[in-house]
């Protein structure tokens, strides 16, 4: 299947409920050739159908398995800092938060094989930036998680963290505070048991 073929599929997912991200998902894994397409599409970022795109890649990511996104890991990491559409990025964020969550479990896995040191740098480097920036709760919630999953390998990244959840953070959206609160309870939780 082709690269016209996956634009159909897209164009016709109206709007990002679960039924019609599923379904375009169900499409792309019978054909997992389409999911290099779908990457493309994602990251081709002045185009509106790269907000759908990216919709469905994070739903595969999500409710298929993270591995999907490991033959594409250096492209997905060296272009999430340029993706600026709001609807775009939120998925961006959820699918770094998989992978920091994946890379960090305590059972073997695929992706903790797969992503480089240089790839984590990137997504921290892009979480970092989300932070500061103007974004939606849900992608500052995802980042803070995925930044602290980071930190546990990462010493410098909690101390930067907890001093944006400190200044910034703290000080907006109830979801985005009470996500930071949590978050500092958690870095502090480290922090005592590193000490132990």
């Amino acid at each position: 299947m082709s690269l016209d073929f996956l634009i159909s599929v897209l164009e016709n997912v109206d709007n990002p409920a679960r039924v019609n991200r599923n379904n375009a998902a169900n499409i792309v894994l019978t054909q997992p050739e389409l999911i290099k397409y779908l990457v493309d599409i994602t990251f081709d970022i002045d185009n509106k159908l790269s907000i759908k795109a990216a919709w469905v890649l994070e739903w595969i990511c999500t409710h298929n398995g993270i591995e999907y996104i490991i033959p594409y890991l250096t492209v997905f990491t060296n272009n999430i800092s340029r993706v600026h559409f709001d609807s775009a990025v939120r998925p961006c964020a959820k699918i770094c938060e998989h992978l920091a969550i994946a890379f960090t479990s305590k059972t073997s896995n695929k992706i903790k094989e797969q992503l480089t040191e240089t790839n984590i740098d990137l997504i921290i480097e892009t979480g970092f930036d989300w932070l500061i920036t103007d974004q939606k709760i849900a992608v500052k919630a995802y980042t803070m998680s995925t930044l602290f999953l980071f930190g546990l390998q990462k010493d410098w990244v909690h101390p930067e963290l907890e001093h944006i959840i400190r200044t910034k953070v703290i000080h907006e959206s109830k979801g985005c505070k009470a996500r930071g609160k949590k978050i500092l309870e958690w870095i502090k939780k480290n922090k005592n048991q590193k000490q132990l």
